[in-house]
C-alpha cells in the first residue's frame, strides 16, 4: 500500500516584508510572494509509491481531515509559531510528524517536542534512508544530513505546488556564503563552501517554471555572485535560453556589493533577465561594517556602486540593521540619509537580532547581553540584544521614526522618482504603464496590480505621491514594470507597519534631517529624541 504524505509551508506568525497578507485586508485572492522550494523538492525526493499532496498556507489553508499517514512541515523562524501548532493538532490526531527546514536545522530542542521525527540540514544525501524508514513504520526520530554536492538535488515537482497563486518561481543554483558577517547563520545552516548546481540542471529547472506559466523567478542563492567566473558561464547560459523564449523570464536575486566591480558581470545579469537585486547593505556606518566583519562593504562608496547597477536597467532593494554596538543615536538620521542618496526604493529595515548558533550570539551571551525571553516573530522591531550606546526604548523609538519616515509618502516618491532619472537602458522591451495594467495575465498578476493600484486610495499623500511617480514614469516608460511592483512593496509595508505598531506619521515629522536640533514627536517625550540631531 503506498503512504501518503502531506508536505505543508505555513504561514508567516506575523505580517512581514515578504508576506501576502495585504490580500485578505483588500478582498483579494490569497498570493505566495514566491512559490515554495521546500516542499516541491521534499516532493521530488519521495519514492514513486508515496502519494503526496502540498499545502503552502500563504495560498491555502490546512486541511487538518487530510488523512495522511505522515506530515511533513518546514519553515524558518518567522513561521515557528505557526509550524508548532499545525504539528501538535495533527499529533493530537494520530498523525505521525516530520519537521525540518532552516529553523528545525538551527533549533532542534525547540522543535523536538512537536514532532515525531525532525530533519536536521540538508536532505538530499539521506532522503533514501528517510523515506525506507517510514515506508516501514520503523523510523529514527532524528535524521541529520550532510553538505552534498548540488548534483544530487532533483527538479522540484512544481507540478503539485499551487502555481496559479505564486507571484514567482524560484530556483536555487548553490548553498553557501564564504563570509563571515556576524549576525548572519546561513554559514551555520548550510556552511561557508559554497556549492554549485550543474548548469543544465538550472537551465531543465526554469523550462519546468515556464511551461509552468511562470514569468518571473526568484534565485534563491545566499550570495549568487560569490564565484564571479562560475556566475558568468551560468549567466550566459541564461541568456542564451530566455532569448529563445516566447514570454522572456524576469529574474531577481541576492548578491553582495563587490559584484559591481564587475562590469561585465553587471553587463550579463542584465543580458540575462535580471530586473532586480538584493543587497545586504545594513549600515552607511563603517565602524558598524567593520563590527560586524561586513568587509566587503567597507572602505568604498555604497551610493556610486549602487548606481552602476540602475546605469544597467537593474534595480537595488537593500537589507538595512540599526543597533550595531557603534551606532549611537544618530544613525536613524544617516540610515535616513543614506537611502535618501542611494534612492533604493525599497529597503528591509530592521532592528539586530542574534540568531541561535551566530558568532553575535556567542559574543552577546558571554556579555550578559541577551534578552533571552525576546519575542522573534519577524516584527522589524523584534530583537534579543540589548544595544550598546543607547537604551532598548531609545533603539525602538528610532527605528519606528526611521520607518515611518522613510514610508511617508513624500519621502518614497522622493527615492522613486530619483531611481526613475537614474534608470539607464534595460536589455528586454520595455513595458508601459498600460500594458501592465492591461493586459496582466495570470489571476496572481492581477493580483499584484491591484494591490498597486490601492496606494492611490490610502489617503490625501498617497495619491499625490502615486500621480507624481505616474508622472515621472510618462516620461521613462521602461520604467514601468519597476514601479508597478515599487507600489505593491509599498503597499505591503504599509500593512505591515501598520500591524506592528510602527507607523505614526506624527513621528515622521517629529525631526527633519536637514536641521542641527531634533523636535520631539507629539507622542514621545524630548528627552527620547537622544541624539538625532547628529551626536554619538
Amino acid at each position: 500500500m503506498p503512504k501518503s504524505l502531506y508536505l505543508i509551508n505555513p504561514r508567516e506568525d506575523l505580517p512581514t516584508y515578504f508576506g501576502s497578507d495585504i490580500s485578505g485586508v483588500l478582498g483579494l485572492p490569497s498570493f505566495a510572494e514566491v512559490g515554495d522550494l521546500s516542499t516541491t523538492t521534499v516532493a521530488a525526493l519521495a519514492p514513486d509509491d508515496f502519494e503526496i499532496r502540498i499545502c503552502d498556507e500563504a495560498v491555502a489553508p490546512v486541511d487538518f481531515d487530510c488523512g495522511a499517514e505522515i506530515v511533513g512541515i518546514t519553515g524558518k523562524v518567522s513561521q515557528s509559531g505557526r509550524m508548532m501548532a499545525i504539528a501538535d493538532e495533527f499529533r493530537r490526531r494520530g498523525t505521525t510528524v516530520l519537521m525540518g527546514g532552516s529553523f528545525t536545522s538551527l533549533s532542534p530542542e525547540v522543535v523536538a517536542p512537536h514532532a515525531d521525527v525532525l530533519v536536521c540540514g540538508e536532505i538530499e544525501e539521506i532522503a533514501d534512508d528517510l523515506f525506507s524508514d517510514l515506508r516501514s513504520g520503523c523510523f529514527k526520530d532524528r535524521y541529520t544530513g550532510t553538505r552534498p554536492p548540488l548534483d544530487s538535488s532533483p527538479v522540484p515537482r512544481w507540478d503539485l505546488y499551487p502555481n496559479h497563486a505564486a507571484i514567482s518561481g524560484c530556483v536555487q543554483t548553490s548553498r553557501g556564503c564564504p563570509f563571515e558577517c556576524e549576525f548572519c547563520d546561513v554559514i551555520q545552516f548550510v556552511g561557508r563552501v559554497q556549492r554549485h548546481k550543474p548548469i543544465a540542471t538550472v537551465l531543465q529547472e526554469l523550462e519546468v517554471l515556464h511551461r509552468a506559466g511562470y514569468r518571473a523567478v526568484f534565485i534563491a542563492d545566499d550570495n549568487f555572485t560569490v564565484y564571479r567566473r562560475r556566475t558568468k558561464q551560468l549567466l550566459r547560459a541564461m541568456r542564451d535560453w530566455n532569448r529563445r523564449q516566447k514570454g522572456q523570464m524576469a529574474f531577481s536575486t541576492q548578491l553582495s556589493i563587490d559584484a559591481a566591480e564587475d562590469e561585465e558581470l553587471i553587463r550579463l545579469l542584465g543580458e540575462a533577465g535580471f530586473s532586480t537585486i538584493f543587497i545586504g547593505i545594513e549600515t552607511p556606518n563603517e565602524d558598524s561594517l567593520r563590527e560586524t566583519k561586513k568587509r566587503q562593504n567597507v572602505g568604498i562608496d555604497i551610493v556610486e556602486r549602487i548606481r552602476r547597477f540602475y546605469d544597467a536597467g537593474i534595480i537595488v532593494n537593500g537589507g538595512m540593521i540599526v543597533g550595531f554596538d557603534n551606532d549611537g543615536g544618530d544613525i536613524f538620521r544617516r540610515q535616513y540619509e543614506f537611502l535618501m542618496e542611494a534612492a533604493i526604493p525599497f529597503a528591509t529595515l530592521a532592528v539586530l537580532v542574534a540568531p541561535a548558533t551566530t558568532p553575535l550570539y556567542d559574543r552577546l551571551e558571554k556579555e550578559g547581553r541577551l534578552v533571552v525571553d525576546a519575542e522573534l516573530a519577524g516584527n522589524p522591531l523584534s530583537t534579543n540584544i540589548v544595544p550598546l550606546k543607547m537604551t532598548r526604548e531609545e533603539l525602538t523609538h528610532g527605528t519606528r521614526w526611521l520607518a515611518s519616515k522613510l514610508y511617508s509618502p513624500q519621502a518614497f516618491a522622493e527615492r522613486i522618482v530619483r531611481f526613475i532619472d537614474q534608470l539607464g537602458p534595460q536589455r528586454s522591451r520595455p513595458l508601459t504603464l498600460g500594458h501592465i495594467v492591461h493586459h496582466a495575465g495570470r489571476r496572481v498578476d492581477r493580483t499584484v496590480v491591484r494591490v498597486a493600484m490601492s496606494v492611490g486610495r490610502m489617503g490625501r499623500e498617497e495619491a499625490k505621491m502615486v500621480a507624481r511617480i505616474v508622472g515621472a514614469v510618462a516620461r521613462k516608460p521602461a520604467a514601468a514594470r519597476f514601479v508597478v511592483g515599487a507600489l505593491f512593496r509599498y503597499r505591503q509595508i504599509r500593512y505591515l507597519y501598520d500591524a506592528g505598531k510602527i507607523w505614526d506619521p506624527q513621528l515622521a515629522q517629529a525631526y527633519d534631517p536637514g536641521i542641527s536640533t531634533p523636535v520631539a514627536s507629539p507622542t514621545q517625550p524630548a528627552a527620547l529624541s537622544y541624539g538625532l540631531s547628529g551626536s554619538s
